[in-house]
């Protein structure tokens, strides 16, 4: 049996209404002739969207054979019971250029009967964020369904939102049914639940190239709506370097940030699920692969102790699940 590496991907890149020129500019990666990049998908599942090995032995399989292949060797034997060959997170760089609409995602029961997949619980982490930018996370009060529809038929939703100022290195948790948006000027890693469903509430009457303006799901959303002020806007973490800093804890993932210095041993042995890094800052190796800043990686969970080598500097986001 071959033995696991560390797994690299082909980018996705998605045209947007409200897509920029960082993923070029910031990130380095070439969208060819596509006239923006809102969205790359840097390891996807979603079908239609499935991502493609790049490095190694196994390149030029799609994600979803390779899981079929490998099973819990790769996505660990607890999660493959539970989520089989599809892959149950999906990361993404966004590039917001401008405000995206207002919008909130189904929780997993929802989207379940309306669309027999996952839910789509989030976080954001501000890659680089424009003098100024904000972001929408949440109601400013708690409220409920009759006053939330009486501030949109009056044409007030965004008084009911909270807008809150946002610096590079921030980190936003959004769960399912939680109302928000990305604000201009934003750059995010993303990750979350492996879902593509989305309800627009409000786009800021904006047109297309055709002169269109996007779809609402205005009604559709009510059902999906948590209707309480949120308790915690921004998640807090430490900094520490060389050791693992947790940042979020959910039943959807568990986000840890490293900041590595020097070479670091880590010890997974207690973990049997997979690990994605996404490199948020410098470059290094992780088992020998080279990571470097706006790329991501997926540690099979086969692999469990492991060197992280930096270049000078290694800043990355580790993701993964606990059942």
């Amino acid at each position: 049996m071959s033995q696991l590496y560390p797994l690299k991907f082909k980018t996705i890149f998605k045209e947007k209404l409200w897509g920029g020129k960082k993923i070029k500019t910031v990130l380095g990666k070439d969208y060819g002739n596509l006239d923006n990049c809102g969205e790359t998908w840097e390891l996807s599942g979603v079908k239609g969207n499935v991502s493609e090995i790049i490095n190694g032995a196994d390149a030029g399989m799609l994600l979803s054979d390779f899981i079929a292949k490998k099973k819990g060797e790769l996505l660990g034997n607890g999660i493959y019971d539970h989520f089989g060959n599809d892959f149950p997170l999906l990361i993404k760089f966004i590039d917001a250029d401008q405000d995206l609409s207002v919008q909130v995602h189904p929780d997993d029961k929802l989207a379940q009967e309306r669309h027999q997949c996952p839910g789509k619980t989030e976080m954001w982490y501000i890659l680089q964020a424009d003098e100024g930018a904000s972001l929408i996370n949440g109601f400013v009060k708690n409220t409920d369904r009759n006053e939330y529809q009486t501030y949109f038929d009056n044409g007030r939703i965004m008084d009911l939102l909270h807008s809150e100022k946002v610096q590079t290195g921030e980190v936003y948790y959004l769960p399912a049914g939680r109302v928000h948006t990305i604000g201009k000027g934003l750059m995010i890693a993303e990750i979350q639940q492996t879902s593509d469903i989305t309800y627009r509430i409000y786009d800021f009457d904006r047109v297309d190239k055709e002169g269109n303006k996007r779809e609402l799901h205005v009604e559709e959303a009510l059902d999906a709506i948590n209707f309480s002020k949120p308790k915690e806007i921004k998640s807090r973490y430490e900094n520490l370097a060389n050791q693992t800093n947790p940042i979020v804890s959910s039943p959807f993932f568990t986000t840890n940030k490293l900041t590595i210095d020097k070479k670091l041993d880590l010890d997974r042995n207690d973990l049997d699920c997979f690990k994605i890094y996404i490199g948020i800052g410098g470059s290094g190796k992780i088992a020998g692969e080279r990571i470097t800043f706006g790329e991501v990686m997926l540690a099979p969970a086969s692999m469990k102790k492991y060197e992280i080598e930096p270049d000078s500097q290694l800043e990355l986001l580790e993701t993964y699940i606990e059942l």
